[in-house]
């Protein structure tokens, strides 16, 4: 007969289980991570990336941008715009910048719709790069 409390130099059950499930999740987080990146939408490279990376939906906030200017508005050329925006983040979110744009009443009125200005101002952004 064996002794079960000899310990027979090998992995237990548990542990191989344990390790087993965090490889797994492991192995499902890089793919989570990857996957959209390959396949993801895909933008040409513009010198405002950085600004355009901080909107969740891009083709939307384009297709506001676009109304934006049809609207007649005046905005200024892409690099002054882009210095403005700057200026706004850089220290804040996007959300804190349109909350404070909502507290302090600046707002826009595009088609119907109010919204902050830094955000209709980012949207116009997106909609010249967007061509």
């Amino acid at each position: 007969m064996s002794d079960p409390t000899r310990d027979r130099g090998g992995f237990s059950r548990r542990a191989v289980t344990i390790g087993g499930g965090i490889a797994v999740a492991l192995g499902l987080t890089a793919v989570g991570v990857t996957v959209p990146r390959l396949f993801g939408k895909h933008y040409r490279k513009s010198p405002y990336d950085d600004l355009l990376a901080q909107l969740i939906d891009r083709d939307a906030a384009a297709k506001v941008g676009k109304a934006a200017l049809q609207g007649g508005g005046i905005f200024p050329d892409p690099a002054d715009l882009a210095r403005e925006l700057r200026g706004r983040l850089e220290r804040r979110s996007l959300a804190d910048v349109t909350a404070s744009d909502l507290d302090q009443s600046n707002l826009v009125e595009v088609r119907g719709w109010v919204l902050p200005q830094t955000l209709v101002l980012l949207s116009v952004l997106a909609a010249e790069q967007d061509g």
